[in-house]
């Protein structure tokens, strides 16, 4: 009986693994996705907090919630219900703000390159740099995840799927950077004289936020539109009906 426990065990974290590993490389389809379930959830969790804590452990200028970790964790639940939210209009079948939470929680794990201590065994510069290609990479890898989620889930056009996509990005950028980064924007506007291995990645944040509040506009304004196009869409689908 005890054999019998510890094999089921094995095949069932076999089987998370391979969910996860199949997520992180875009072989899931809708059917998969709504399949995942709460121990899928709690994976991400788990995940999102051990990465959490990786991706602050050395930095200095950090809060006490991203030491713990638990700033992480709290993201990962605001940015599932936006998107949540801001997909709700579309009236997508099955959309439900668990899946999102899982989905964006089985994400958080291509971060624990962050945890990777590349300023123990190179320059402040060099780890700079290293630093900012950790950042692009993985925002980017996150982001198509994002793309390929919203594509399989929604079925919605592809103008559409790019505004759902950028619009929360572009917002949460520009929040947190305000909120968290408002002491390092200060000290880079006035000169950096004691450089830290993360202060590049914070001009990049810089950039990004600049970027971000020129496009919210035009990408509320799309997805305004995106509505009321799909509202007339699903109008046209039950008169033919």
């Amino acid at each position: 009986m005890l054999n019998f426990s510890a094999r089921l065990f094995y095949f069932s974290r076999m089987q998370l693994s391979s969910t996860i590993f199949r997520l992180l490389f875009f072989k899931l389809n809708k059917a998969h996705l709504l399949q995942l379930n709460n121990t899928h959830l709690f994976a991400g969790i788990l995940g999102t907090w051990l990465v959490g804590i990786g991706r602050y452990w050395d930095d200095e200028k950090a809060s006490l919630l991203q030491n713990l970790g638990l700033g992480s964790v709290i993201y990962i639940f605001l940015l599932a219900a936006f998107i949540w939210i801001i997909v709700l209009p579309f009236q997508i079948e099955n959309w439900a703000y668990k899946i999102v939470l899982t989905f964006i929680a089985l994400t958080s794990f291509p971060a624990i390159f962050y945890a990777i201590p590349v300023e123990k065994f190179f320059t402040i510069q060099t780890a700079n740099t290293i630093n900012v290609w950790f950042l692009a990479v993985v925002a980017a890898w996150r982001l198509c995840l994002l793309f390929s989620f919203l594509k399989q889930f929604t079925r919605l056009s592809l103008g559409n799927i790019i505004t759902i996509t950028f619009m929360p990005i572009c917002l949460i950028i520009s929040v947190l950077t305000i909120l968290n980064l408002h002491k390092v924007v200060f000290s880079i506007m006035g000169g950096i004289r004691n450089p830290g291995p993360h202060d590049s990645s914070y001009f990049v944040l810089m950039f990004l936020t600049g970027i971000s509040l020129l496009l919210i506009l035009p990408l509320i304004g799309a997805y305004i539109t995106g509505i009321y196009n799909r509202k007339k869409e699903i109008k046209r689908q039950q008169i033919n009906k």
